[in-house]
């Protein structure tokens, strides 16, 4: 189940305020480029949803991924187009910034809209029940107790046909193109860890190759009771 990242901010806010308990739950999913990470997390959260109904409890989670633009740029007070490049892991030029910097009355660094972007996931993170895909997730809820860290992986040449059938390159364009996105996400990450850290170790690790979604949804669904985050 997909959700309106504002008015999921604002009922967990009130939730969390009068419960007052712990941090959590929440489930971050990293992917190397090409895998099928937002498929994986609709199901999930569809599954854990559907857990708690048969307990007759309220559905709650809800799973996230490009949807953090929107609430990083209300914080921000800026056109969420203006951000979207950080969201897409490019970097302006030190001239560029400088030029805006003078034309634009609300301007933000890349340093400011980065670090609103770990605000906003971290709060996601300590309210719960949400599944957040992509955006260093992992390294900015890591210490967060009540948390699920899932990677999925693949061969290049897999990820490499795939790309090229979803974006109509050729094998050989494909291929450079994931491993540049790869590249680009282990950056993004970086920027919150820093290099050669351990904090972007994660819990569990599938082979999308050799794994079907449906197949990584049941085992995650155990490990999550495992962990009793449901």
């Amino acid at each position: 189940m997909k959700t309106d990242l504002l008015s999921y901010l604002t009922q967990r806010y009130y939730k969390d305020e009068r419960s007052k308990t712990e941090p959590g739950p929440v489930i971050t999913i990293s992917r190397e480029y090409g895998c099928p990470a937002k498929d994986v997390a609709a199901k999930l959260s569809d599954a854990l949803n559907n857990k708690l109904m048969v307990r007759g409890e309220k559905p709650l989670w809800r799973w996230i991924s490009k949807e953090i633009l929107n609430e990083v740029a209300r914080e921000l007070e800026m056109d969420p187009e203006e951000i979207r490049y950080v969201f897409e892991y490019e970097k302006k030029g030190v001239f560029d910034d400088i030029l805006k910097s003078h034309s634009q009355k609300y301007y933000k660094n890349d340093r400011k809209i980065r670090n609103t972007i770990g605000k906003v996931i971290r709060s996601l993170g300590v309210q719960g029940h949400i599944i957040i895909v992509g955006r260093a997730g992992v390294v900015i809820t890591k210490d967060i107790p009540r948390s699920l860290h899932v990677n999925l992986e693949a061969p290049l040449e897999w990820r490499a046909l795939r790309t090229s059938e979803k974006k109509c390159m050729t094998i050989e364009q494909a291929r450079k193109y994931a491993l540049d996105m790869d590249r680009k996400r282990r950056e993004f990450r970086e920027y919150y860890a820093g290099k050669n850290t351990d904090y972007t170790r994660y819990d569990v690790t599938f082979n999308c190759m050799t794994l079907s979604v449906d197949e990584i949804v049941d085992a995650l669904m155990k490990i999550a009771e495992l962990r009793k985050l449901i």
